[in-house]
């Protein structure tokens, strides 16, 4: 990829993508994480012929998941929060106001009641635009994102004037 020229992105492919990792951050600070653990009784399972040699710890397998699910979903939300907080400040007020909050806002209500002052709807979707181009950008670096999924199949073509001759 060439370094002077920054990638043209499909818009609605870009917004899916991030709204829905904004939404995967939500999940994980909302929800809370439920550790497994261990069972101390044996139930009897029939075993048929085969390889008896396989050793299984689950003692370590739950300790193991218990460690590594939070730390993941922890260095997740983080890496959301460093990109969000490398926006503009109207970009981290909108990311944050409509899809970083517990409860869910509306885009209508984000322009006419928490933006000030208020901004029109056409002035909202660009500022969101905006917004979402960077955070893909962000994300891409951070290997969170694939890029390619996102770009422009066919580059935009001006329309030309037909001339009647």
């Amino acid at each position: 990829m060439n370094i002077t020229t920054l990638p043209e992105l499909d818009r609605r492919r870009t917004q899916v993508a991030i709204e829905s990792m904004l939404e995967k951050y939500r999940i994980f600070k909302t929800v809370t994480f439920e550790a497994k653990e261990a069972s101390t009784t044996y139930s009897y399972t029939e075993r048929f012929h085969g390889p008896t040699n396989t050793v299984t710890d689950q003692t370590a397998a739950i300790a193991s998941y218990n460690v590594d699910i939070p730390a993941a979903r922890r260095a997740y939300c983080s890496a959301i929060d460093s990109v969000v907080e490398r926006l503009d400040t109207r970009e981290q007020q909108l990311v944050r106001e409509r899809y970083m909050r517990r409860d869910e806002m509306y885009d209508y209500t984000i322009y006419n009641h928490v933006f000030d002052p208020p901004v029109s709807k056409d002035t909202y979707v660009k500022i969101r635009s905006k917004a979402f181009y960077k955070m893909a950008l962000a994300l891409t670096d951070l290997g969170l994102l694939s890029l390619q999924t996102l770009v422009t199949t066919a580059p935009r073509v001006k329309k030309e004037k037909m001339s009647i001759t």
